[in-house]
């Protein structure tokens, strides 16, 4: 669909997924955003033919980390130790050797993100004493040949730690004065080894430059809801509700029913959110559980082919897939919920209104050949048609 920015165009003949009716419409847009939904005329050849697909809200990949990969560079063998600190390790050491980070890289893994119908991603993007902030800046210029067809947001992430790297906090100030949308930080105990430490001097330089907060925490149980509770007493002393996001978060599906009750209430009633990547092996955050306290959540690809994994295609549908089948989500209303969360449900973690393809939504459409949502989710078809703020991406 090619059409100048202030002129008018059409997505006819497809079905909603957000809709209880099968019937065809026709999506019109201007100015990136829908402006009508009628039905679908049967003599119509303007516009782009969605030749009867189902219309999904774009897909929304709220924890990336596209500044890293090698997709589309040599094959890359796994090496270093399996833990955390192990792949921070092999990474420093051998990033170096295939250019990362590059504007290439990400061009590279954004290309993959947007052909699985993804237009909206909340990225890490690393930030530390080797890199600075040119990561960030390979990322912008990445994202700038999309020009506003994709929505991005910025975490500037401090993968090696932030107390126990003299500089890390002032290259963190310089991120959020330069711009980037959340700061992050990474397991305050484990990886700093000073919990209070890491957790209010972030949520300070949050409160003091107005940007989100959003933290890797993999610890465990108990050792992962002390963590949070910082975390939680912090969002209180500094005013910080609607503004702090949890990401992994494994020790929420790992206590107790009731340890977990009273702390997902405090964290619903705060505004913190979570994002997971669904892993496996690992018990998955509550569906059920969340959605009753009021904790927003969204999935994320996490990194892809990077020099943790070569695993991941940036196929976030297939993320909401792995996390279905891992829950044992098998009921109508919660194969849509989870449908929902995948896509416009979760716009408001990259600072966008909820879509679900009414009039007024931004116009970011994915079209797949599927009966409905539910089917949509449980056989991930290949993306027949991608239009971010009304600007055809693939199709």
């Amino acid at each position: 669909m090619s059409s100048a920015p202030d002129s008018p165009a059409i997505v006819r003949n497809v079905r909603l997924s957000t809709s209880a009716s099968s019937e065809a419409v026709d999506i019109s847009i201007e100015k990136g955003v829908i402006s009508a939904v009628t039905p679908a005329r049967a003599d119509a050849t303007d516009g782009y033919d969605g030749r009867g697909l189902l219309a999904l809200p774009g897909l929304v990949n709220a924890h990336a980390h596209i500044d890293k990969s090698w997709w589309g560079l040599p094959w890359q063998s796994y090496g270093g130790e399996g833990t955390t600190e192990g792949r921070i390790r092999h990474e420093r050491a051998h990033r170096d050797e295939i250019g990362m980070p590059s504007a290439r890289i990400t061009g590279n893994v954004l290309e993959q993100l947007v052909a699985h119908g993804t237009t909206a991603i909340r990225t890490h993007v690393d930030v530390d004493l080797g890199l600075d902030l040119r990561g960030i800046d390979a990322v912008r210029e990445a994202v700038a040949a999309y020009g506003d067809a994709l929505t991005v947001q910025i975490v500037a992430f401090p993968q090696d730690g932030v107390l126990r790297r003299p500089g890390v906090l002032a290259l963190l100030d310089r991120a959020a004065r330069d711009g980037v949308e959340h700061i992050g930080g990474l397991d305050p105990a484990t990886i700093d080894r000073d919990p209070v430490g890491q957790v209010d001097a972030l949520l300070a330089l949050s409160a003091e430059h107005g940007v989100a907060l959003d933290i890797h925490l993999h610890d465990p149980a108990e050792l992962g809801a002390f963590q949070i509770e910082l975390i939680l007493d912090g969002v209180e002393r500094y005013g910080l509700q609607q503004r702090v996001n949890i990401s992994h978060g494994f020790a929420v599906a790992q206590l107790d029913p009731s340890r977990r009750r009273d702390l997902l209430a405090r964290m619903g009633a705060l505004g913190v959110t979570m994002t997971t990547v669904a892993p496996l092996r690992l018990p998955q955050l509550p569906l059920h559980e969340l959605d009753a306290a009021g904790v927003a959540f969204g999935f994320g690809t996490d990194g892809i082919r990077d020099l943790w994994s070569p695993y991941g295609t940036g196929d976030l549908l297939g993320i909401a897939w792995q996390y279905a089948r891992a829950s044992s989500v098998v009921r109508d209303d919660d194969l849509r919920r989870v449908v929902e969360i995948a896509t416009g449900g979760s716009a408001p973690f990259v600072g966008l209104p909820v879509n679900r393809l009414e009039v007024g939504d931004r116009a970011d459409i994915v079209l797949v050949d599927a009966e409905n949502s539910m089917d949509a989710l449980v056989r991930t078809p290949r993306r027949e048609a991608v239009i971010g703020n009304g600007r055809l991406l693939v199709g």
